[in-house]
Parts: structure tokens; sequence; C-alpha cells
């Protein structure tokens, strides 16, 4: 069976092969985002996005209540802050490349980007999170969208 593959080399039209069986070299599809944001995998039950987060930047502080979240980093220096109440991120850790850290449903979460250079990663939400097809290139990109969803 032929089944689909994310090229990243031959987009610039990227799409979201979810729900279909899908194979990707995932650190290659990593490193090679520059988009803040974007699904290249959505089921009924599981989503994979790439999110690449700038020098200086972060994801922002936010809360999944329904779902858990996994984040494995491809390349940079981050900072990982979470707790159970917004004001009080009682857990944190540095991280870098090869690293992933789980967030259980209902807590508090943000990833800060500690390098010199762009922080990538992929995400994967159970269940999805985003739209299939969701494609934010900055992060004001995806505040402004938060309101859709």
């Amino acid at each position: 069976m032929n089944y689909p593959r994310y090229r990243w080399n031959k987009a610039p039209n990227i799409i979201d092969y979810g729900p279909k069986p899908f194979i990707v070299n995932i650190e290659q599809a990593t490193k090679q985002n520059k988009t803040f944001r974007t699904t290249i995998w959505t089921g009924d039950f599981m989503q994979l996005t790439l999110m690449c987060i700038p020098a200086g930047g972060e994801i922002g502080l936010e809360i999944h209540q329904h779902l858990d979240q996994f984040i494995r980093i491809e390349k940079g220096l981050g900072l990982v802050k979470m707790g159970i109440h917004k004001n009080d991120l009682c857990f944190q850790r540095n991280i870098g490349a090869g690293y992933a850290f789980i967030i259980p449903a209902g807590t508090w979460h943000n990833l800060i980007n500690k390098g010199e250079g762009s922080l990538k990663l992929y995400s994967i939400y159970a269940p999805p999170q985003h739209p299939q097809g969701t494609v934010h290139v900055t992060k004001a990109d995806a505040e402004a969208d938060e309101h859709g969803y």
C-alpha cells in the first residue's frame, strides 16, 4: 500500500495528512519547519504539530483541561514551566535537543526559548487541540486564531 509521506522540501503547500496512515521523518520535518505551529496529522483521537519558537519567544502560558500533550525538542534550548495553579508553576526544568516532556490535562504550562536560535519541536495532542490543517506562521497568528476554537 502506498501511504502518504511528509515531504517538506516539496511544499510550500503544507497539508494535514490525517486521518490517513502516514509516514514521516519527524526529526527532519521538525528541524525544517519555520512556522510557529503547523498541524501535519490530525485524527479522531490524536494530532501531530510542528513548532518553531524564535529566540526569546515562548509558547505562552496555557492550560488544556481535556487533553494530554507530549512535546519533544529536536533543536535548541528551552525552559519548561508547569503547575496546577496559573500563578505557581513550581515544576521548572531546562531542556534541550532529544528531551521530551508530558503535560497532563489540567496543567498550566509554558515553554520558553532560552537559546540563541530557534527552538524546534513537535507536539502530540490527545485528543486533537487545533482544527485540521491549522497553520500559524507566527505566535500572533496563533493568538488571533484562538478566539475561533
